[in-house]
């Protein structure tokens, strides 16, 4: 992966251009795992908000480490234990319907998410989740079975033709 490399600037301006590169594509990821529209994304935001400060707290102290790895790694953690949910009192909403992750588990999205649109290995993300290796492929291969052929729903009814009372 990259490694951080210091500039003249100090931390802060390192940071600040980590946050500059990284915050798009973080943003989506976090997107992705709430399930929530691209233009309507609070909760997406709150947690890249954490993902952030986190990064911020622990960036002096990060020798060598890519910071992109440690902020997508908190963003993950943050997301699978739940507590993603309990700032900026935005409660437990439900996926956006139009989102076709909306149909997957949480667990299914972040593994997904990960493992499909991050590129993080089975074995990484299975040791971020504390998940065996197994696990992590059947629960992978699971969600894209979803998202390639969804649930339908139930079939129509057909009504009759109407009886008037006379």
């Amino acid at each position: 992966m990259r490694e951080r490399q210091p500039s003249r600037g100090g931390p802060a301006r390192d940071f600040e251009a980590f946050v500059a590169g990284a915050a798009g594509r973080l943003l989506h990821t976090a997107t992705l795992l709430t399930a929530e529209a691209p233009d309507d994304n609070p909760r997406a935001r709150v947690l890249l908000t954490h993902a952030f400060a986190h990064t911020y707290a622990c960036w002096d102290r990060m020798r060598g480490e890519d910071p992109y790895d440690r902020a997508r790694q908190y963003l993950a953690v943050r997301f699978a234990r739940g507590a993603w949910h309990q700032y900026g009192g935005l409660g437990r909403a439900r996926p956006h319907p139009g989102s076709p992750l909306a149909l997957l588990t949480p667990q299914q999205r972040l593994i997904l998410v990960l493992r499909l649109y991050e590129g993080v290995g089975e074995e990484q993300t299975a040791a971020l989740l504390g998940l065996p290796t197994e696990r992590v492929h059947a629960i992978c291969d699971r969600a894209t079975a979803m998202l390639l052929h969804p649930p339908r729903g139930p079939a129509p009814t057909v009504a009759g033709p109407k009886v008037v009372p006379s």
